[in-house]
């Protein structure tokens, strides 16, 4: 759907057994293995991916472009490009997108919110909701 070329590299990783209180900000791409419990935001306006696995549990704002989900998240979810949820995805929260894609088993107790206020997608890129196949 995008191509991986464009997307950031992660260069920053919070490793499970990790807890961090207060907010975090980063650049380029994080992966969040542990917990946060505070906001976690890219830099507004930059390119940036977010990697919350399935070990990660975070309470607080998330804040990226491109954000891919399979862990525990209770807050509101802001992406400017991409959400993807994976099938252990667990959201309190609302989802605001310009794009989501979202697996079989993923659940979310909040609203699922496209932005209207993105700038135009490519033609290839207009279906703001797309399902995953079902894995066998």
């Amino acid at each position: 759907m995008f191509a991986k070329k464009n997307q950031p590299t992660i260069k920053s990783l919070i490793a499970s057994g990790s807890h961090i209180e207060g907010n975090v900000h980063f650049v380029d791409g994080l992966r969040i293995d542990g917990h946060v419990t505070g906001d976690v935001r890219a830099n507004p306006g930059d390119a940036s991916i977010l990697v919350i696995s399935e070990t990660a549990v975070i309470t607080g704002q998330l804040h990226a472009e491109h954000i891919i989900i399979n862990g525990s998240v209770t807050g509101p979810i802001f992406s400017t490009r991409l959400i993807e949820l994976q099938p252990k995805a667990r959201i309190v929260g609302d989802v605001l997108y310009s794009s989501l894609e979202l697996h079989q088993g993923a659940m979310v107790t909040g609203q699922l919110q496209p932005r209207n206020t993105m700038p135009e997608l490519d033609d290839d890129q207009k279906t703001p909701l797309q399902l995953a196949p079902k894995l066998a």
